[in-house]
């Protein structure tokens, strides 16, 4: 266990440089990669939710009844913000159907759960980043349907019920398992989440695998474009989060959080929902997976900077 423990340890310190060179090796090299299927994709992600599930406790909620307004702030951010960037973005760069969809998705997500971890590292409000990734995960069956029908419906056919239904066995159902698993069985989750950053990498890098390598061909031809939206859907998102904290006068821990929470999404949704709802789009699940590797990297880059402001104002 106590190997296990320093792997883990190393995985999540590392994990951007593992994500990056796992998404260039399935580029570049996509044959030895292209053994992970996507087929596997809403599984992975089954894992990685599970796993958000049992870092879950009652007292997580607690800050959803003690402070609402500073939840319903960043959660009304979280689903107007990023959706609208994302589809002046696809109207701005006159991006095809195949990509508009993709970066759409990813708009209309919940906040990603590495977001509490960087909301740490930038010394922010932690327990309002719990907070809003809980509750924008739990009304993302309604809400990502909803604005993808919205932002995406002129282009291509949505089903809302049937996202409803993939959203709810791929997210609540594992993370809802998850927290009654921690719930009845807290002596193993104490254990078991010391080995959880191993566990969440390995399944985020495997579904960069399979996305990366079934459509190398085709990143190869609109992989400047597709980096050059996503790196600016996410750097807007942390700029017009923190922006909207600034504008309510919130103090500057909570303005970390909800910069870090409205900007960095849950990407492998977007990936998983590409996958299954609009397979005759293959490139729609690229800006979901170039987006998890991205996001990681500018999270980590942010927490530093705040950090570092933080530590020269006290």
């Amino acid at each position: 266990m106590k190997t296990l423990e320093k792997v883990s340890d190393f995985v999540g310190k590392y994990m951007a440089a593992i994500v990056i060179v796992v998404a260039a090796g399935a580029l570049f090299f996509p044959g030895p990669f292209s053994v992970v299927k996507t087929a596997w994709v809403n599984n992975l992600l089954g894992i990685v939710m599970f796993g958000m599930g049992l870092t879950l406790k009652p007292e997580d909620f607690k800050v959803v009844f003690s402070r609402p307004k500073d939840v319903i702030v960043g959660c009304v951010a979280q689903f107007t913000l990023m959706p609208f960037l994302a589809w002046a973005l696809t109207q701005v760069f006159h991006l095809p159907t195949e990509l508009a969809i993709g970066v759409i998705l990813v708009g209309t997500c919940p906040g990603g759960t590495s977001s509490n971890v960087m909301t740490y590292l930038s010394k922010g409000d932690v327990a309002l980043s719990v907070g809003m990734t809980a509750v924008s995960t739990v009304l993302a069956p309604l809400l990502t349907p909803l604005l993808t029908l919205l932002y995406a419906g002129q282009r291509v056919d949505v089903n809302p019920m049937s996202m409803f239904m993939s959203i709810v066995k791929v997210v609540l159902v594992p993370i809802a398992l998850g927290f009654v698993v921690n719930h009845f069985f807290h002596k193993f989750t104490e254990e078991a989440v010391r080995v959880l950053p191993l566990v969440s990498t390995t399944a985020i890098v495997l579904i960069i695998c399979a996305v990366v390598s079934a459509n190398s061909a085709k990143i190869m031809t609109s992989g400047l474009l597709i980096l050059v939206v996503v790196i600016l859907h996410n750097v807007l998102g942390y700029l017009t989060g923190f922006g909207v904290g600034k504008l309510l006068k919130l103090d500057s821990t909570k303005c970390r959080a909800i910069s870090i929470e409205v900007g960095m999404q849950n990407s492998g949704l977007a990936t998983s929902l590409a996958a299954a709802h609009f397979a005759q789009y293959p490139l729609a699940t690229i800006p979901g997976a170039v987006f998890s590797v991205w996001h990681n990297i500018s999270g980590a880059i942010l927490a530093n900077f705040f950090a570092s402001t933080a530590e020269k104002k006290d």
